[in-house]
């Protein structure tokens, strides 16, 4: 059983491990396969995954509608979860925060998805232009009109997650924590967990480097981001797969895939995490679920300490984050 846990001072109940959905849709390069996307989808849902993590950057656009094409006819078994905020154009992507557009995104995600409330909305990343009060005021506006029930932020600072949860409750913050990203713990996990809101936890997988499939950049697509991600770089990559290695030699001896492992780390920073990894292919997602059934015990969490200490992963992780220095 994957069980379940709940965000935020509202306790939005949510299944222990959700599932992202953004590679569904070309963001790793590979457009992917719909029909098989919708099944892995369905599949989520009937082993009891119920949280699904999508935004309208992905694809662009195209994934939301994926998404609401996958949940047609079975909309109160989902947990919907969309972002705002990152609004792709001929330059490269912007930041967009401001009330008008916070309105206008929310109307054009509730129309792709074809739902008529979206469970929990993120704002993608903090626009540095606007005060978070101004646009969560406008996203509380949503919760008033019934088109969304719960706000939350993604890679924002303990600072904006303060000024941001004093205008409207926030339910959830979402950042990138793995065993290769532990940012997060510094001060951000504090803060939330200081105000009761729930953290939501991607890329636990450290965008795959985890799983130990890519071992040198002439693996991934010529396309494929990673390409760019500083721990896949020549230099870097080597000393991160010997932490990986050494991950699935504990993998080994526990009886678990070292992708389950990383996952499970991940359960085990509290209740209040939820891990989201994200697959397009069934056997993938069985997999990640059954990490709901990996226990580590005290010593096994000091042999995790030592096999990746924090610090020790070579390159930052990606450079996007706009809740650095804010």
């Amino acid at each position: 059983m994957i069980g379940v846990r709940n965000l935020g001072p509202s306790r939005l109940a949510v299944s222990a491990i959700g599932l992202g959905c953004m590679s569904m849709s070309g963001i790793y390069s590979d457009p992917g396969d719909d029909l098989e996307s919708i099944a892995v989808i369905n599949a989520a849902l009937d082993a009891g995954c119920n949280f699904l993590n999508t935004s309208d950057l992905y694809g662009p656009f195209t994934n939301e509608e994926l998404i609401g094409r996958a949940i047609r006819g079975r909309r109160d078994e989902a947990v919907v979860a969309t972002m705002f905020g990152l609004v792709p154009g001929s330059g490269g992507v912007a930041i967009q925060g401001s009330p008008d557009y916070v309105r206008e995104a929310c109307d054009a995600s509730l129309t792709r998805l074809g739902i008529d409330h979206i469970d929990l909305y993120f704002q993608h990343r903090v626009d540095l232009d606007i005060p978070i009060e101004e646009t969560v005021g406008a996203m509380s506006e949503l919760v008033a009109a019934g088109k969304v029930r719960h706000l939350g932020l993604s890679e924002a600072s303990a600072n904006t997650i303060r000024r941001a949860h004093a205008v409207h409750e926030l339910t959830a913050v979402q950042t990138e924590l793995s065993l290769f990203a532990r940012d997060a713990e510094l001060e951000v996990l504090p803060a939330v967990r200081e105000l009761g809101i729930g953290f939501v936890a991607y890329s636990p997988m450290g965008r795959g480097l985890l799983t130990g499939r890519w071992r040198s950049p002439d693996d991934l697509a010529v396309d494929d981001y990673r390409r760019t991600d500083p721990r896949f770089q020549e230099g870097n990559l080597a000393a991160n797969l010997d932490m990986v290695d050494a991950l699935a030699a504990m993998a080994g001896d526990k009886g678990c895939s070292v992708t389950q492992l990383a996952i499970a780390w991940v359960l085990h920073r509290g209740h209040d995490v939820v891990p989201i990894p994200g697959t397009r292919r069934t056997s993938y997602l069985e997999d990640n679920l059954r990490a709901a059934e990996v226990q580590l015990d005290d010593d096994d969490l000091r042999r995790l300490e030592q096999i990746v200490p924090p610090g020790t992963v070579k390159g930052d992780r990606a450079a996007d984050m706009s809740w650095v220095n804010r």
